[in-house]
């Protein structure tokens, strides 16, 4: 049986990759992934064989590693973050019952919600919703609806893809939704370029958010009805015992 690793690579870092993903790629033949995320491990891994899809050929990448598996090659698929989360490790699921003579193996990283949060301090203390604003898989009915149930169990709330050039307002509209049960003055925070060069983050308020410009490398953290800005960190108590 050949085993096809997914492998989540963290943020960027290379400081920020588990010491089991980085012992992973070391033992493997070749590294697959999408070209921005191949080009933060590249360095660090001298002599292996990089194969590369761009954005939206992701079922191509899963069958080429499948494919290179075949060949006896010891394969990882990488992917940014956890591979599991919002990653390629179910799509490579999928694919992988075309191809029975491989397995897969997940191996887990840093997602940005957790990578963000250490950087904001500590946003997800307390239950919290993890929603992609991303409509490309996923009707934007159903996340609207998402949001708005979200926000009105008080979750606290992190959001991936938040804008991007065809989605430039979507982020102001997801705040519009959560005012509606959320505060004007619920601590956010944002964190951009997690764990790479040019890290920066801001701790402001819901209202302040509705109006606030960001990009796809930007993750947005919405607090919950207590969470609290300390020493300019954004800060969720473990639970609702003072209220």
């Amino acid at each position: 049986m050949n085993t096809v690793y997914v492998v989540g690579i963290g943020p960027g870092a290379y400081e920020k990759m588990t010491i089991e993903a980085a012992e992973v790629l070391r033992n493997s033949d070749v590294i697959i992934g999408y070209t921005v995320y191949v080009d933060l491990v590249r360095d660090h891994f001298p002599g292996k064989e990089f194969l590369t899809t761009p954005m939206k050929k992701e079922v191509d990448r899963c069958r080429m590693a499948f494919e290179e598996a075949e060949k006896g090659k010891k394969v990882a698929m990488i992917c940014s973050g956890d591979a599991g989360v919002y990653g390629m490790a179910g799509l490579m699921y999928e694919i992988g019952r075309e191809f029975p003579s491989c397995e897969v193996q997940v191996i887990p990283g840093v997602t940005a919600a957790t990578g963000g949060a250490a950087v904001l301090g500590a946003p997800l203390i307390h239950d919290f919703a993890l929603i992609s604003l991303s409509d490309l898989l996923t009707p934007w009915e159903k996340i609207e609806k998402r949001l708005r149930l979200a926000a009105e169990a008080d979750f606290a709330i992190c959001l991936y893809n938040p804008s991007s050039k065809k989605r430039a307002d979507y982020l102001r509209k997801a705040c519009e939704i959560m005012l509606e049960a959320k505060g004007e003055d619920t601590v956010c925070g944002i964190v951009s370029q997690i764990g790479r060069e040019g890290e920066s983050m801001q701790v402001l308020t819901l209202r302040e958010l509705k109006d606030t410009q960001v990009d796809m490398f930007t993750t947005v953290f919405i607090g919950n009805s207590q969470t609290m800005e300390i020493n300019g960190r954004m800060v969720t108590p473990r639970g609702y015992r003072y209220e």
